[in-house]
């Protein structure tokens, strides 16, 4: 069997703990930030697990695992 390439988009917006959850950064921190209040701007700095349905199609983007 040959091996399966790994995406890269998805390699550089996900990784995964050493647990086995997949983690994500939030969209929307780029620009227009200016406007926003602190401590909105602090809840873009950390990262959250992804939602139940989007895991399936990450480990498939994801088949090794990329930490």
């Amino acid at each position: 069997m040959p091996k399966i390439k790994t995406h890269k988009g998805a390699q550089s917006r996900f990784h995964i703990t050493g647990s086995g959850k997949i983690m994500r950064t939030k969209g929307g921190k780029s620009h227009l930030r200016r406007r926003k209040a602190k401590r909105t701007k602090r809840l873009y700095d950390e990262t959250v697990p992804t939602s139940p349905s989007d895991r399936v199609r990450v480990k498939r983007l994801l088949p090794y695992g990329v930490r």
